[in-house]
């Protein structure tokens, strides 16, 4: 059984063999076949230019939604915070009222405890 390392040389050369052989038996011309050739190169590199430029303008557009997301969840994180600190803070002055006015209560009146 062929290495994956080898059935690769395999594929490249079989690869080799059939593009001499398409190119030997080719019903066109050198010039035909070279301008062809030529068509067809520029035609992949539009493409792919194409494509390159789509993909970048995806990816734009995916950073500047995640981003939005992001910053949103933050936001409402920061005012969870916020609100939190709040409640916590009034409870705290809560338990402080409490506790003097029940210090004050026993102060004054030190027979009830």
């Amino acid at each position: 059984m062929a290495q994956s390392g080898e059935k690769f040389l395999y594929f490249l050369i079989g690869g080799f063999v059939g593009a001499s052989v398409a190119l030997l038996f080719a019903p066109k011309t050198g010039e035909e076949t070279r301008q062809l050739l030529e068509s067809k190169y520029r035609t992949g590199t539009e493409e792919l230019n194409r494509r390159v430029r789509s993909g970048r303008e995806y990816i734009t557009h995916a950073k500047e939604d995640l981003t939005e997301r992001v910053s949103g969840t933050v936001d409402r994180g920061r005012e969870v915070i916020a609100k939190q600190k709040d409640q916590i803070s009034s409870a705290i002055e809560a338990g402080k009222k409490a506790y003097d006015e029940e210090k004050a209560k026993l102060e004054s009146n030190p027979e009830e405890a």
